[in-house]
């Protein structure tokens, strides 16, 4: 063996040397560190599939009380949605709050459902939801035809700056128009119409709205609706008992 392989030999061998002694010192450190990054990508992952069946849990438990509401089982619904509200993720108890208040209304216990909308409107952190809630609350308020109550709990969704300041203005008309101002009730309807921003769907409205109007003549003709709905007019003027109050519930449906 030459003087050369010897060498060879002795400088592999202690590098050989030297890598055990680096492992044995920072080995641990290195399987410690791919430990966590494992257990940490495992964590992450079974977080997200603990998020993803809890939430898929709370929309099954949602939509099967709303099944029940459908089957007429109004018990076994208002069960489910109290579970949801308890235990559900995501918005899901936000929105079996919203069908308690519905079913409340729907039953005629209008006080309850004012009652359960007024605190959605102040306790939600969503503001389009809490905007929403009011408008459901004001949507039953109409008949009343308490004006100055129903401006009170508008006046933000009144700013020209929100929204659902439309659907608000449709609310107040209707109001107007069951406190007998129908006057007011055109005008406000007019502020619709006005405005480039409010949709097809309600234009379409009020302008049967303001058939109603001319029919009663609170509108003069030259005010009344445009020959595009003329069909529509002839058939709200013959019917003068279906009057705008009727429509609330439109009215509120738009802003969902």
């Amino acid at each position: 063996m030459s003087e050369e392989t010897i060498f060879q030999e002795v400088s592999e061998e202690l590098r050989s040397e030297r890598m055990r002694n680096l492992w044995r010192r920072y080995g641990p450190w290195i399987i410690g560190v791919a430990v966590l990054i494992v257990v940490g990508v495992a964590a992450n992952e079974g977080w997200q599939w603990y998020k993803n069946s809890v939430a898929a849990a709370s929309s099954d438990k949602f939509y099967s009380a709303i099944q029940a509401l459908d089957d007429g089982d109004i018990a076994d619904a208002q069960s489910r949605l109290n579970e949801t509200i308890a235990d559900g993720v995501d918005g899901y108890p936000d929105l079996a709050r919203f069908a308690q208040a519905a079913i409340l209304a729907e039953q005629g216990e209008r006080k309850a459902a004012l009652a359960a909308y007024d605190s959605l409107s102040t306790t939600l952190s969503d503001p389009d939801l809490r905007d929403l809630a009011a408008l459901q609350a004001v949507s039953l308020m109409v008949d009343d035809g308490d004006v100055g109550a129903v401006e009170a709990r508008l006046t933000a969704l009144l700013a020209p700056d929100n929204g659902l300041h439309n659907v608000a203005r449709e609310l107040l008309a209707l109001t107007q128009y069951a406190a007998g101002d129908k006057q007011a009730a055109h005008q406000t309807f007019s502020q619709i119409k006005a405005d480039p921003l409010a949709g097809q769907n309600q234009l379409q409205r009020i302008e049967l709205f303001d058939a109603q109007l001319t029919a009663e003549g609170v509108v003069e003709e030259t005010d009344a609706p445009s020959a595009d709905t003329s069909a529509n007019s002839a058939d709200v003027a013959a019917n003068p008992g279906e009057t705008p109050a009727d429509n609330a519930a439109a009215a509120s449906d738009a802003a969902n």
